[in-house]
């Protein structure tokens, strides 16, 4: 079944070629797709276009199959293009020809926005609650070794005193930062395409200010051009934000690939969480942060393939958006993945109280020995002469101990502030609302006959 037929097969190498991955990946759609045909006939009957029997029997057909959507129990259908056609096909072989009427007032094309939209705003809630749990982890972490001194560099080269609380809350507020870009996404995305039908709208009396409220969505898309153009854009903007998270994880897996490194031999991890060598024995190699880094990096090049699949389109539909499917819908799945991953990882890490004793890292400490002179009483560009002149004649001892105390430094963390900031960065997504949309569309109070 295509919604599309008009009595003419298509050849079977087109169809094929032309429906491509959309069996399998419009499975993900699944769910959505039929909260969006929910929406469509209860507005369909409060103007006139379908009767209250009518509505009542496709919310019901609707709701069960709501239920079954995400299980294995959903399938397209050989010779069906899309879910559209599957899900009007099932309502049509149960009630009739009141199954043929939901697609009244809509395109395929309003549909698949709807759809993609209500599946990245889910797969967003899911991503900004790991996001919000592994930063909190952080937080945790540098809490727990905020005492404990390690190496900071720059260039490479061993340069100043850091901590283990500085380097935990570091990713901490990195991930409240990614949370406010993520929030900005969901809020371009959580915008009403419903009702611009192909991209220019229909004559009949659609009402979409109410599919906006039944779907929970913050705000509609009113231009039906716009609406139209939104697909491509919606994608490329959420993978922006996609591949800024995922640079935060793969900036960090590095570092614990280089600490755990025995040149550096600053963490280690449990020896369960690491894999060996097929030859030497000894090796505990960091293959979770490895692969974290690896599926994190492709993902940061997630903006540059849709960016290219769609910057030299027109307005108005064409069909290679059906491609930009193909390469964002699998990667919600692998970046919440490689979350998970860091978090379990970030849980089990270990540290080593005891960097700073050997004597490669006592240089660290010379910006220490200015400051000191400075404070004494020297001009800065002397005392910073008198300790180069030490360190040159091998008459520099470090004094191991920092007193850093403003803002974000060593002695003063602001663990607190950082956790307002990543509270603040995760409410502002307000996804009770949406959710609650949702719950009240699933139980919609159908009226009386």
């Amino acid at each position: 079944m295509k919604l599309w037929e008009k009595g003419i097969s298509a050849d079977a190498a087109i169809e094929a070629f032309t429906v491509g991955r959309d069996r399998e990946l419009d499975l993900l759609l699944a769910p959505f797709d039929i909260l969006g045909s929910m929406a469509h006939v209860i507005m369909l009957e409060s103007v006139g276009l379908v009767t209250r029997e009518e509505l009542a029997r496709l919310h019901a057909a609707l709701r069960e199959m709501y239920d079954h959507a995400a299980g294995p129990g959903m399938v397209i259908e050989e010779g069906v293009e899309d879910i559209h056609s599957q899900v009007e096909l099932m309502l049509t072989r149960q009630l009739g020809d009141t199954g043929k009427k939901i697609h009244s007032g809509r395109s395929r094309n309003d549909q698949v926005l709807v759809d993609l939209k209500l599946f990245m705003r889910d797969r967003i809630g899911e991503l900004a609650d790991k996001t919000n749990r592994l930063a909190g982890e952080f937080l945790a972490r540098s809490n727990q070794y905020k005492e404990i001194l390690m190496p900071g560099y720059s260039h490479l080269q061993v340069a100043m005193p850091s901590s283990f609380g500085l380097w935990f809350g570091a990713w901490a507020e990195s991930l409240a930062d990614d949370l406010l870009f993520l929030q900005g996404a969901f809020r371009i995305v959580n915008q009403n395409p419903l009702g611009s039908a192909a991209g220019y709208g229909s004559s009949f009396p659609l009402d979409r200010t109410m599919t906006t409220r039944l779907l929970g969505f913050e705000d509609l898309s009113y231009n039906v051009v716009y609406a139209q153009m939104g697909r491509g854009k919606s994608e490329r903007v959420v993978s922006f934000a996609l591949a800024n998270l995922a640079a935060t994880l793969s900036k960090f897996a590095f570092d614990v690939c280089l600490y755990m490194s025995q040149n550096f031999n600053f963490v280690s991890l449990p020896d369960e969480l690491t894999t060996g060598s097929s030859i030497m024995p000894h090796k505990k190699n960091p293959d979770v942060f490895e692969l974290i880094r690896g599926k994190c990096n492709k993902i940061q090049g997630l903006p540059y393939q849709l960016t290219l699949i769609s910057n030299n389109l027109p307005s108005g539909y064409f069909r290679d958006l059906q491609v930009m499917k193909e390469v964002l819908l699998p990667a919600f799945g692998e970046l919440g993945e490689c979350l998970d991953m860091a978090l379990y990882a970030l849980q089990n890490i270990r540290v080593n109280p005891s960097i700073l004793d050997d004597k490669k890292y006592d240089y660290l400490f010379t910006v220490e020995a200015v400051n000191r002179l400075v404070l004494a009483g020297m001009p800065f560009r002397d005392a910073y002469r008198e300790v180069g002149r030490q360190v040159t004649e091998g008459e520099f001892f470090p004094v191991k101990t920092v007193e850093h105390t403003h803002e974000g430094s060593i002695g003063n963390l602001c663990l607190e502030e950082i956790t307002r900031k990543k509270e603040e960065a995760f409410a502002g997504f307000r996804f009770e609302q949406s959710r609650l949309a949702i719950y009240k569309l699933l139980n919609y109070p159908l009226p009386a006959s």
